[in-house]
């Protein structure tokens, strides 16, 4: 087993994404080599201004790199199928930003080639299973707490593209697949709930909505996630269509009959990075908002509610593991990417991946893309849609 001092890894892409994962890895204390941008320029520029000791030139400088452990994979979501074949290639551990690909055909060989390569960690980035009482709500479940699961509700609700004048590769199908609000956002919620409750979704009946079917873009195509910049003037813009959902509401039926019904906007005034989930059961619900981190809601009939302030005292075991400041001090967004690349490096220091891993794999990565599958495919057909299979 090597220590994390021992392992290092390097950053692909110089985004919104990219610096919180330096800053989660160098909390654990993992040695970050470099960091590698869209250009030689820009990956000496990140390098620089992160205090990095180097900026690659090319992803085939990193991968060639003997020192280099494990790549965190931060870039547009084409790239994502080319560059996971290529690290796996090299011997490395990947750790990619979701979706895992554009297609269920890419996920679906990522998933094979992890499987030919199985001392190699293969991560899929949804960090919000880690928030502590997530895992805690995940525990409850498993414990039979809730009872039997009847039904699931929920969103995931931001405002960053309210306006025509908002502008990312995102929006952008050949650059981040045909769904965006529930590619980029709602797959978030889609495996959180899955990894919660335990159950596997059978089937779904969607209605989406492209809010701004003609965006502004800026002379370079590009303005800067949440940054809140005001980007180009409006007369150096021009005009782009857009196909990708703004707005996206989908029906959800479970193995086993629980139902379920969510939502998914990057449309929604004043929210800014809104999960929130509930779960009905016989004996109990709970209910959760990311926004409220510390608080999980327990909701009984015969009993008064209780909302449990996040402390590790009080939490089960498998949580309180991945919550490291004691009850009244908030553990947010930055923390979740701690914690989930702490279950992350666990496996790579140990030699291999675990034969049941808290943190999200290849094969979930590609659920993820099979469900987003069948909610275009439903929102085409304006029908229930059944969910073929994992692999």
């Amino acid at each position: 087993m090597n220590s994390l001092s021992s392992i290092s890894a390097v950053i692909v892409g110089t985004g919104f994404i990219g610096p919180v994962h330096l800053e989660a890895l160098r909390r654990l204390g993992v040695t970050v080599r470099g960091v590698l941008g869209s250009t030689p320029e820009k990956s000496r520029a990140a390098a620089a201004a992160h205090g990095l000791a180097r900026g690659y030139d090319d992803y085939a400088s990193v991968l060639a790199d003997p020192a280099v452990t494990a790549v965190h994979l931060a870039t547009p979501n084409r790239h994502h199928r080319a560059q996971v074949l290529a690290a796996l290639a090299a011997g490395k551990h990947v750790i990619c930003e979701k979706p895992l690909a554009l297609t269920t055909a890419e996920s679906a060989e990522l998933v094979a080639a992890a499987a030919a390569h199985p001392h190699l960690v293969c991560a899929v980035c949804y960090n919000v299973r880690f928030y502590p009482l997530a895992l805690h709500a995940r525990a409850l479940v498993r414990r039979g707490e809730l009872g039997d699961i009847f039904h699931l509700q929920g969103s995931y609700q931001q405002d960053w593209l309210l306006y025509p004048t908002d502008f990312n590769w995102r929006v952008s199908a050949e650059e981040g697949g045909d769904l965006r609000a529930v590619g980029d956002v709602g797959t978030h919620w889609l495996d959180l709930i899955s990894f919660i409750s335990g159950l596997e979704i059978e089937s779904v009946m969607a209605d989406l909505r492209t809010v701004h079917p003609i965006r502004q873009s800026p002379p370079d195509g590009s303005v800067e996630t949440f940054t809140g910049a005001a980007g180009a003037p409006t007369d150096a813009r021009r005009p782009v269509a857009i196909t990708t959902e703004d707005y996206g509401a989908v029906l959800l039926r479970f193995h086993g009959g629980a139902r379920g019904v969510c939502a998914f906007s990057q449309v929604s005034a004043g929210r800014k990075n809104c999960i929130r989930f509930e779960l009905s059961g016989s004996r109990r619900s709970l209910a959760w908002d990311s926004e409220t981190p510390d608080e999980l809601w327990i909701g009984q009939r015969e009993e008064s509610n209780r909302l449990l302030q996040r402390d590790p005292a009080l939490l089960d075991p498998s949580a309180a593991r991945f919550s490291n400041y004691p009850g009244g001090h908030a553990e947010g967004y930055p923390d979740s990417f701690k914690q989930l690349f702490r279950a992350i490096y666990a496996d790579i220091s140990a030699g291999r991946p675990s034969p049941e891993p808290d943190y999200a794999t290849f094969a979930d990565g590609h659920r993820e893309l099979v469900l987003c599958a069948a909610i275009a495919e439903s929102h085409r057909r304006g029908a229930w849609v059944s969910v073929t299979p994992s692999p």
